[in-house]
């Protein structure tokens, strides 16, 4: 049985080389999957997380060269927050300093510490300190040490008019509770420790967002299999009323996509594969894995991709 959460989420980026730095040597997430977006093989699609990339763990990026920047607004995911130790927020502070990161000053937020910052496209993340996290296992890269390595998500911050018609899809189908509200914020929970958390942030008639670097593209919830997902997707249509995608195989999970009420793109995917099936897990991410409908192009794709380091 699959845990009710966060299976990724998905964003533009600007230069390849950037992204993979900044993600890798500065936040310590390992680079699982070196791939390209399967509708548009001229650009790359990085996956980083944890050692396997685990479900709720996984950080994707469309990274384009000269890509304009993106506005977050209503429709969208406003920040994409990671756990961390609690202990560790400090450390994180000094080191987004030494490292010209741009952040603010931590603060509480539903009785947690939450360090606030933003990736070179001005992405809004998050990291949220985790009393116990430091006995969770985690990735630890090279210059941060285990105990203040991030455990993959802690959630996602949604910018909607109203609450309402999203928490009903997060609740009647994805099987998230709510457990909180703060201000025009309210906090759903689904039992996955990894990813467990959406939070509706109501602005009412803001600004629409725009798509570019720096702005989420979709966010993935899990299913534990086709089944679990078809019975997903007929709840959305039945009960909800809502246009559901046809399942596509991304490789290492398959997908059904849908706009929900408040007009952020979901995703459902499921937890199999897992992106151990096309290399060793001792080297993920390592070399450009293509779907086979792709391969025969080999030669023309690695042609006009940027070279990762």
């Amino acid at each position: 049985m699959s845990e009710h959460g966060i299976h990724h989420v998905t964003a533009f980026s600007g230069p390849t080389a950037r992204t993979v730095d900044f993600y890798t040597r500065v936040l310590g997430l390992r680079l699982v999957k070196k791939t390209v977006n399967f509708d548009d093989p001229g650009t790359y699609h990085l996956y980083f997380g944890d050692e396997a990339g685990t479900p709720g763990t996984i950080l994707t990026f469309f990274p384009i060269e000269h890509a304009a920047p993106g506005r977050v607004g209503v429709g969208q995911v406003s920040e994409t927050a990671f756990r961390v130790p609690k202990a560790s927020i400090g450390a994180w502070a000094h080191r987004f300093v030494a490292m010209a990161v741009a952040h603010e000053a931590p603060v509480q937020s539903f009785g947690e510490t939450v360090l606030h910052f933003r990736d070179p496209d001005g992405m809004p993340l998050a990291l949220v300190g985790v009393e116990g996290a430091e006995n969770e296992v985690a990735w630890a890269a090279s210059g941060i040490a285990p105990d203040q390595a991030i455990r993959g998500f802690h959630g996602v911050t949604l910018l909607l008019r109203a609450a309402g018609p999203t928490a009903a899809i997060l609740t009647g189908v994805l099987s998230f509770e709510p457990v909180g509200s703060e201000g025009t914020q309210t906090r759903l929970k689904g039992s996955a420790a990894l990813g467990g958390f959406v939070t509706l942030r109501s602005v009412g008639d803001f600004l629409p967002g725009r798509q570019g670097a720096g702005s989420v593209h979709h966010v993935a919830f899990r299913a534990a299999d086709d089944a679990a997902q078809e019975a997903m997707a007929e709840a959305l249509r039945r009960d909800h009323g809502l246009s559901v995608t046809e399942q596509r195989d991304r490789q290492y999970f398959r997908s059904i996509y849908f706009r929900e009420p408040g007009g952020v793109l979901f995703e459902i995917a499921t937890d199999a594969p897992g992106f151990a099936i096309d290399e060793p897990s001792d080297a993920l991410g390592t070399a450009l894995k293509l779907p086979p409908f792709l391969e025969p192009h080999r030669g023309r794709i690695e042609a006009v991709l940027p070279k990762v380091a």
